[in-house]
C-alpha cells in the first residue's frame, strides 16, 4: 500500500515538475535553424499538427511550426523566447486559447488568458518581431471534457482578441467565422473530432493566413 502510495504521489509531482518546467522539445531543432524563418507559428495541437499534416506550405514560405499538443497561454507564454525570440522571425504567429478554455492547467478567467496573449505580443515587439493574432478555432464540443460547452466562450474570448488587436495595431486573422457551422462548432468536414483540423481544414487556414505574411 504504502509503495503504491508513493509512486502515485512520484508521478503526481513528476507531472507538476513538468508543467512549471516544460520539456525542451524544440531544443534541438531549434540549434539547426540557420536561415531567419519569415514566421513561426507557434501554438497548441493544432499547430503542432500543421506541419505534418501539409509541410509543404511551411517549407515553401519559410515558414517554422512550434506547436506543442495540450498546452495552454501560460505554457506557452514560458516557452516564448526559447521557441520564437531566439529564431528572430519576422512574425510570430499565435493560436492560443482553447486548451485554456478546455481547462487543461484548471479554472481560468477570459481575462486571465488575454492577458498571457497580451504579454506573448509584448515579448515580440520588444524584439522587433511582429506579433499576428488567430481567432481560436470552433469548437461546440471537447472530446476529453464532454462536461464542457465551449462555443459561446470561444466567441468571447474571440471578440476579446480582435479587439486587442485592433488597439494595438496587430493583425488579426479570422478563421473562426469562415471554419463554423450553426452551432458555432467546427464544421465536421473539416475536422472530424470537431477540434483537430483536417488537411482540407488546414488549406482554408493556409488560403486566410498567407496574406498576413508579406
Amino acid at each position: 500500500m504504502a509503495v503504491v502510495l508513493l509512486m502515485t504521489v512520484g508521478a503526481a509531482a513528476q507531472e507538476r515538475y513538468q508543467k512549471v518546467i516544460p520539456p525542451r522539445r524544440y531544443e534541438e531543432a531549434n540549434k539547426e535553424v540557420k536561415v531567419r524563418p519569415l514566421a513561426v507559428l507557434f501554438g497548441d495541437s493544432i499547430t503542432d499538427a500543421w506541419p505534418i499534416m501539409s509541410p509543404e506550405f511551411f517549407t515553401l514560405n519559410n515558414l517554422i511550426g512550434r506547436g506543442i499538443s495540450g498546452e495552454t497561454t501560460g505554457d506557452m507564454l514560458i516557452r516564448f523566447q526559447k521557441d520564437v525570440v531566439s529564431l528572430r522571425p519576422k512574425y510570430v504567429v499565435i493560436l492560443a486559447g482553447t486548451n485554456d478554455i478546455a481547462m487543461n492547467d484548471g479554472p481560468i478567467s477570459l481575462e486571465h488568458i488575454l492577458d498571457n496573449i497580451i504579454s506573448m505580443c509584448q515579448i515580440a515587439k520588444a524584439n522587433r518581431i511582429q506579433p499576428i493574432l488567430c481567432s481560436v478555432l470552433p469548437a461546440y464540443l471537447y472530446s476529453w471534457r464532454h462536461e464542457l460547452t465551449p462555443a459561446e466562450e470561444i466567441v468571447e474570448l474571440n471578440e476579446m482578441i480582435r479587439a486587442y488587436a485592433e488597439s494595438a495595431d496587430i493583425p488579426y486573422v479570422d478563421y473562426h467565422s469562415q471554419m463554423k457551422d450553426e452551432r458555432n462548432g467546427l464544421q465536421e468536414n473539416l475536422a472530424p473530432d470537431g477540434v483537430h483540423p483536417n488537411l482540407e481544414g488546414y488549406r482554408i487556414m493556409e488560403t486566410i493566413l498567407i496574406d498576413y505574411l508579406k
